[in-house]
């Protein structure tokens, strides 16, 4: 069915609104994923904060020449049946749902992406970019960091306390008997 021309307006304002929030756009071609399949993709996307969206191509190319940041970017990955990954809150989620998901799903094959300052990334950086840690691991890795010395002095203080215990029973038992 076609789309009127205020329909193809809504869509455009709909990608121009979540270009301008997206921190990376992640383009992959899904030809050959059944239904099922992409549900469970978007249902694993909605779990990451990230959003998926299928339009034509030509719309985005609309809605990114309405994009400051991305008036000037490159558009010859938009070619073919593409689905597009919009990470709002992190710049890894989207390349690291859709790499995961085509890890299991050969059929979903990664293209590039587009990042928010307008470089387009090819599909071999965005694999690479997938294998980094989330915003969420780095924190709890600092959070380790930080607490790895102060847990050893802990266990350096609790340690002679310990011992000290240890000397005043055993002092205990001796005069006990």
């Amino acid at each position: 069915m076609a789309l009127s021309r205020d329909d193809k307006t809504a869509v455009i304002d709909d990608l121009v609104a979540k270009l301008e929030s997206s921190k990376m756009t992640v383009l992959a071609q899904y030809t050959g994923l059944s239904v099922k399949e992409l549900q469970s993709l978007r249902a694993v996307a909605r779990e990451n904060a990230t959003s998926l969206k299928v339009t034509k191509n030509r719309l985005l190319m609309k809605a990114m020449s309405k994009v400051d940041a991305l008036k000037d970017s490159d558009t010859s990955l938009l070619k073919g049946q593409l689905m597009f990954a919009f990470g709002n809150e992190d710049e890894v989620a989207p390349a690291q749902v859709l790499a995961n998901f085509a890890k299991e799903h050969p059929n979903l094959v990664l293209v590039g992406a587009i990042a928010a300052d307008g470089t387009v990334l090819s599909a071999d950086e965005i694999k690479r970019l997938a294998e980094l840690p989330t915003k969420d691991q780095l924190r709890a890795q600092l959070v380790g960091t930080i607490a790895a010395p102060l847990s050893g002095f802990v266990g350096v203080l609790s340690g002679n306390l310990r011992g000290m215990v240890n000397v005043l029973n055993a002092r205990q038992e001796q005069l006990e008997s």
